[in-house]
C-alpha cells in the first residue's frame, strides 16, 4: 500500500504520545506537559484504528476483487514484520535484567504465546508491560483474516453492520459488567484483554469495508474529509473529559468506542488529498512513521538506561534532560530497526519476489460482491 503522510504524521503522533505516557518511569515532564503526558496512553487507540484500517485494506481490496484470499503469505508477512525485533528484544528483557525498566517480569513463555496481556499481574511484573498491545494486535492479524474470508463467502451489508453493532455494545456490556467485578484491578481486567479493546481495530475495519466495497461513499467521506475531522477531534475532546476518571464506569463503558470513532474521522482526514491533514508532509513524521514499532519495542529500556546515566550528572535538568531522553531514544528505536528489523523486512520481500517460491495458501470467496 502506498505511504500517505497524512497517515504517517498520524503514526508519528501516536508513538511520540505514547513515549511520552510511558516517561512516568523516569518521573514525568513536569507540570507543563502533565497533559499530554496522563493521555498519551490514547496514542495506543489510535495506533488500533490505524493498524484496523491497514490490515483490513490489505485484506479487504483483493477480496473485494474476487481475488483469493492468501492467507500463508499474509501470516509470513507478518511474522518477518513483526518477530524479529520483539525477539531481540525480548532477549534483552530476559538476558539482561539490569536493563529493565522496572524488576519483576511475567514468565518468558507468556511473551512467547501472546498471552501477557491475560495474564499479567501488573501490581509485581511491570517490566515490558507494555507489549499487552502487541499481543492485541497478534489477536487481531490471527483471527482477522479468517473473518474476513468467511464474511465474504456470503456477503451481505446487514451480516456486516449486524456484527459490527454486535461487538461494539458486546463489548460495552462486557466491559461494563467486569468494571463491577474487578476488584480495583483496572489494567487486568478491564484495560489490557484483548476483548475489551477491539473498538480501535473494529472502527478501522469498517473504514477498510467502506474504502473496498463501497467506493462511491468512500470518495464522499474523503470529500468531507475535513468535516469529518472536525468531528472526530470533537468526538476525541469530549472523550478526553470522560477519561478524566480513567477508571470510572462511564469511560470503561462509553469512553473506548467514542474514542475509537473519532479517531477514525481523523484517519478519514488522514487519507484524503482534499485536507490539509492528508496532504501535510512535516519534516521527520515519514521517518519516526517508519521507525515506529521498533522504537515501541524498545523506548522503556532506553528510558531506563538513560535515567541511569543521569543519575551521575545531576546538572542535566529540564530541557536538556528531555532533550538526551529524547535524542538516545530516537537513537535506540533507529539502531533495532536498521539491524534487525529493516534486514529482515528485505529478506521477506527478496523471498516473494522468488519464481520458484511455493504458491501460499488460499482460500476464494464465493462471491465477490458485497
Amino acid at each position: 500500500m502506498q505511504r500517505l503522510p497524512g497517515l504517517d504524521l498520524l503514526r508519528a503522533i501516536a508513538i511520540v504520545w505514547v513515549m511520552l505516557f510511558h516517561s512516568y518511569i523516569v518521573g514525568g515532564l513536569g507540570d507543563s506537559f502533565s497533559f499530554l503526558e496522563r493521555n498519551g496512553w490514547m496514542g495506543v487507540d489510535l495506533f488500533f484504528v490505524l493498524s484496523g484500517y491497514l490490515i483490513g485494506s490489505q485484506l479487504l481490496k483483493p477480496l473485494s476483487q474476487g481475488r483469493p484470499l492468501a492467507f500463508g503469505r499474509f501470516y509470513m508477512r507478518r511474522s518477518f514484520r513483526v518477530l524479529p525485533a520483539y525477539l531481540v528484544v525480548l532477549a534483552v528483557y530476559f538476558t539482561l535484567p539490569w536493563a529493565r525498566e522496572a524488576e519483576g517480569i511475567q514468565p518468558l513463555w507468556q511473551f512467547l504465546t501472546y498471552t501477557v496481556n491475560f495474564l499479567i499481574d501488573y501490581r509485581h511484573n511491570q517490566a515490558f508491560s507494555h507489549v499487552w498491545s502487541l499481543c492485541v494486535e497478534e489477536h487481531f492479524y490471527l483471527l482477522f483474516p479468517f473473518l474476513a474470508w468467511w464474511l465474504v463467502r456470503h456477503p451481505s451489508v446487514g451480516k456486516f453492520v449486524g456484527l459490527c453493532v454486535a461487538l461494539t455494545i458486546g463489548g460495552m456490556w462486557l466491559r461494563g459488567y467486569l468494571w463491577h467485578h474487578m476488584d480495583g484491578r483496572f489494567v487486568e481486567v478491564i484495560y489490557y484483554p484483548t476483548y475489551n479493546r477491539i473498538d480501535g481495530l473494529l472502527a478501522g475495519v469498517v473504514l477498510a469495508s467502506i474504502q473496498a466495497y463501497r467506493p462511491a461513499w468512500w470518495q464522499r467521506l474523503q470529500d468531507k474529509a475535513g468535516l469529518l475531522l472536525l468531528g472526530g477531534l470533537a468526538a476525541v475532546g469530549f472523550s478526553l473529559v470522560i477519561f478524566q476518571d480513567r477508571a470510572g464506569l462511564l469511560a470503561t463503558v462509553l469512553g473506548y468506542p467514542l474514542l475509537s470513532w473519532g479517531l477514525a474521522l481523523v484517519v478519514v482526514a488522514g487519507t484524503s488529498p482534499s485536507c490539509w491533514l492528508g496532504r501535510w508532509r512535516v519534516p521527520g513524521a515519514g521517518w519516526v512513521a517508519l521507525v515506529s514499532y521498533s522504537l515501541y519495542l524498545s523506548h522503556k529500556i532506553v528510558f531506563h538506561l538513560v535515567q541511569a546515566a543521569l543519575a551521575e550528572h545531576p546538572q542535566i535538568q529540564g530541557l536538556a534532560a528531555f532533550t538526551v531522553y529524547a535524542v538516545v531514544t530516537l537513537a535506540g528505536g533507529a539502531l533495532l530497526y536498521y539491524t534487525v528489523e529493516r534486514p529482515f523486512l528485505r529478506m521477506r520481500d527478496r523471498m516473494q519476489k522468488r519464481p520458484h517460491e511455493v504458491a501460499p495458501t488460499v482460500f476464494a470467496p464465493k462471491s465477490a460482491g458485497a
